[in-house]
């Protein structure tokens, strides 16, 4: 069996007023710096020796995805994101064709750093784009300039990575269907080969969260997002991606496997402040102050704050939740009969492909990926 692993990075230089993720500045850490790589001093460390606390646990499983997340990964030195790679490569050992990501924000990279990370072994990337119109970003309080967006792409492809993704957000307050398909257009016009695209979530305790409950901004309509998936799909399709999970499209052979171990429940260790992991229907997740997470490992402690064990009936139900998401859908046959009851009412419905439906499988159509939630809802209900 192989094992994938998350990489979890903490650091911004500035928290965007729509995220919730478990996110630091250096002003939120007092630590008396403005720099990000000092802040970050000793963090590497902590996550060499959380290496060694997994390889104990987890026996020999070569590695074959990794994931750099946070945060913004790319603050930090390249040479210093290696030493969590070569110590990973030396405990473990990583699989032939093992995928290496890190996600970067435009403005933390450069045509050097790009090289870099190639180098060390990073052989894919993931930019966080979210939108190339400024006054969306401007109320997505990003802080790259989206003028330097089509640099860094070129310059990533430059550098010789196998595989480089965009991420977009759509139903920011004051995005316009037009604002988002030259948003699109724009990502599409570059040396990509993959393409992620979320509708903005309201998350509590944001400041974008708070601006909402205050009525000073407003949320667009469902039938508004639902066109702009519309309009996502088509000229996605017409590019010559496909669709592989609900908010996710590639080009053949250019899926995020990384991503797709999470929605098969795959087994994956999270390291670092935070960070969640899965191994064989157990999951826990770490200390959330990076700070805390560092004196704890210090100590010679567990980094683990909580954890539980599914139960076979949760872990059926996140394994349908997820895997109904796919393209590659769910195996009718694992569905019990009041479910199958409320599943066949949705393909009447013209919310499942014929094909596979008629083959065993339950495979969303167009119109069954903008009702998913309602689907998977009902379903479980």
């Amino acid at each position: 069996m192989s094992l994938s692993v998350y990489v979890h990075i903490p650091y911004c230089v500035k928290r965007c007023g729509y995220c919730d993720f478990n996110t630091y500045t250096p002003g939120e850490l007092r630590q008396g710096s403005d720099s990000v790589a000092s802040v970050a001093e000793g963090y590497i460390d902590a996550l060499l020796d959380e290496i060694e606390i997994a390889r104990e646990q987890t026996g020999e499983q070569a590695i074959s995805t990794i994931f750099f997340g946070g945060g913004t990964p790319t603050l930090l030195p390249a040479k210093q994101l290696a030493r969590v790679l070569n110590r990973l490569n030396e405990r473990f050992g990583l699989t032939e064709n093992c995928e290496i990501t890190t996600e970067a924000n435009p403005d933390s990279v450069d045509a050097s750093s790009l090289k870099e990370l190639r180098e060390v072994g990073f052989n894919r990337i993931s930019f966080g784009v979210q939108s190339v119109k400024p006054h969306v970003l401007a109320v997505l309080d990003r802080t790259h300039n989206s003028n330097r967006v089509g640099e860094v792409v070129n310059d990533a492809r430059s550098a010789g990575f196998d595989s480089i993704s965009v991420d977009l957000i759509y139903g920011t307050p004051s995005e316009s269907v037009t604002d988002f398909s030259e948003s699109l257009d724009f990502a599409l016009s570059l040396p990509i080969d993959h393409l992620s695209a979320y509708a903005l979530i309201v998350e509590e305790g944001t400041k974008f969260g708070a601006a909402v409950r205050r009525g000073e901004v407003v949320m667009p309509d469902d039938d508004e997002s639902a066109e702009k998936y519309l309009l996502l799909d088509r000229k996605v399709s017409t590019a010559g991606f496909e669709w592989y999970e609900l908010s996710n499209w590639s080009k053949a052979g250019h899926q995020c496997r990384h991503n797709e171990a999470y929605w098969l429940s795959a087994d994956w260790w999270g390291f670092g402040a935070g960070a969640h992991s899965h191994l064989s229907g157990k999951r826990w997740w770490n200390i959330k102050h990076p700070k805390s997470y560092i004196e704890s490992i210090k100590a010679g402690g567990s980094p683990a704050a909580a954890s539980e064990t599914l139960s076979q009936k949760d872990q059926a139900i996140e394994d349908l939740m997820l895997r109904i998401r796919m393209r590659s859908g769910i195996e009718l046959n694992r569905f019990e009969k009041n479910q199958l009851t409320v599943l066949e009412d949705f393909y009447q419905r013209g919310l499942f492909l014929p094909d596979s439906w008629k083959s065993g499988r339950a495979v969303l159509s167009l119109e069954g990926r903008l009702l998913a939630d309602q689907v998977v809802r009902e379903v479980i209900s």
